[in-house]
């Protein structure tokens, strides 16, 4: 039996993910929980969420999540964080005046525009949230790209996108405006600002790719 934990910690999709996961297999059982010791005793963790970063942040820390993630992290074990999930693990946001995040990776999180018109190639003002399907350009192998076409689609939902600290960190981009990270990756941990659960094959692939993954960074 594949054990996936999904965090509760009441901010994501969590019944969208935790179907997504059902979908791929009878051997996978998928645990919705809060509870540090049930977490930790699954094969695989994802690490979910939407909603404003500030409210993500208080119940992270109140339910002690920061801990059992980075606990996670550090026995090796395959985490996935979706959306705000991959946001908070960065350093800060801007989200909300300022908002102290987990520091598991460097960087920030920006809002797209930053208080200014965000316009396309063609001078075409953009609308925020960017909502919809973009394309992903994969920077360079990793195990979650494992059968899926480079510059394949992913359905976007976000106001803020992360700018990375690291380059060699970011393991897909993509664009709105500008180009911004659409991927992290770094030893167990792979995170993503698009929606893998929304984004119909090519998302289910990746998730797929997830239950089979051992954690390293090492294709196959």
């Amino acid at each position: 039996m594949n054990k996936v934990a999904v965090i509760d910690y009441g901010m994501g999709n969590l019944h969208s993910v935790a179907k997504a996961m059902e979908s791929l297999g009878k051997d996978v059982h998928v645990d919705v929980t809060s509870d540090a010791g049930r977490i930790l005793a699954a094969d695989r963790i994802i690490f979910p969420g939407v909603g404003a970063i500030r409210d993500c942040m208080a119940e992270i820390r109140r339910l002690g999540v920061d801990a059992i993630v980075s606990d996670a992290l550090q026995q090796g074990k395959p985490v996935l964080a979706i959306c705000v999930g991959m946001q908070a693990l960065m350093d800060s946001s801007e989200e909300n005046g300022h908002v102290d995040c987990l520091g598991l990776l460097p960087g920030s999180v920006k809002r797209f525009g930053g208080g200014q018109s965000l316009l396309d190639a063609d001078g075409q003002r953009l609308k925020v949230p960017h909502m919809g399907w973009n394309c992903v350009q994969q920077q360079g192998a990793h195990p979650l790209w494992q059968g899926i076409a480079d510059n394949s689609r992913f359905y976007f939902v976000h106001s803020y996108f992360v700018a990375p600290g690291n380059a060699g960190q970011v393991a897909g981009v993509t664009e709105y405006g500008h180009s911004f990270a659409a991927a992290l990756s770094k030893d167990s941990l792979f995170a993503v600002q698009f929606h893998p659960e929304k984004s119909q094959h090519c998302g289910l692939r990746l998730l797929s790719n997830f239950l089979h993954w051992d954690g390293s960074a090492r294709p196959d």
